[in-house]
């Protein structure tokens, strides 16, 4: 909790509301989460309208070494902005869907990167074969030196946007309270960002996307494109999935 309050009247609230809670809870024990091995790319058919396309694969743990310098990578590939190598070249390069996205997700017993887009059926082969393209290109050669830079710059100036808001400020603490750092981390943030090397970035790279994607494809076949979409009265089960090939990516040597 933040904001202008005074510590002792906000022991006393915090007492009354949750005084009368137990102390310790016998909370069942969550076993490790084994992500399953890609690539491996799963087409379910939906007649809407629109395809969408969600990609993802195991990732770091937040406790791990490279765990910041996967974090930039990774902005590298899908990250916010307009400057990714996913949005330039999907979207920008060559129009294949609105936005596409990748991010980082890391929880108490799992880690992965998971991504997503939304294109037409009939370029939904195209989008996921570039997408799968930019990943194999990244995990093989790394991102370049001023990808890096730009980067650690971006993310630096979106950690003072972070911090702003009284309910940004909140959200942070907790979150780093989470991850289990110390609580003036945010002020050591900006070094750790600065501290990635680009080997750094390319080993990260490599171990992120080295063996390739995780994809699901939701949405008509290429052959119904043409089609009208007839939309459901309600939500159905999907027909039954189709396994589709997905190339390895081999990691470099």
């Amino acid at each position: 909790m933040v904001g202008d309050v005074r510590p002792e009247v906000l022991c006393k609230l915090l007492d009354k509301t949750f005084g009368s809670l137990p102390t310790e809870a016998e909370a069942a024990p969550v076993p490790e989460v084994v992500a399953a091995k890609p690539p491996r790319r799963l087409f379910i058919p939906l007649d809407v309208p629109q395809t969408v396309v969600t990609f993802g694969g195991p990732a770091f743990r937040r406790s791990e070494p490279d765990f910041m310098a996967a974090y930039v990578v990774n902005h590298i590939l899908g990250g916010a902005g307009l400057t990714s190598r996913l949005f330039r070249e999907v979207r920008e390069k060559r129009g294949l869907a609105y936005s596409v996205r990748e991010n980082l997700v890391w929880l108490d017993h799992s880690a992965m990167f998971l991504g997503n887009s939304g294109t037409c059926a009939d370029r939904a082969d195209e989008t996921v074969e570039e997408i799968e393209k930019q990943v194999r290109d990244i995990a093989e050669e790394g991102p370049t030196q001023q990808e890096l830079d730009d980067a650690k710059s971006y993310l630096k100036g979106s950690q003072i946007l972070a911090l702003n808001t009284s309910s940004k400020l909140a959200r942070t603490l907790q979150q780093q309270q989470l991850d289990k750092l110390p609580i003036d981390y945010f002020e050591k943030h900006n070094a750790v960002v600065d501290g990635v090397t680009l080997a750094d970035a390319k080993r990260a790279a490599r171990r992120l996307w080295g063996d390739g994607l995780l994809t699901i494809i939701v949405g008509r076949s290429p052959r119904d494109a043409a089609q009208p979409t007839t939309m459901p009265p309600a939500i159905t089960p999907p027909p039954g999935a189709q396994q589709l090939d997905a190339a390895p990516t081999a990691p470099p040597n």
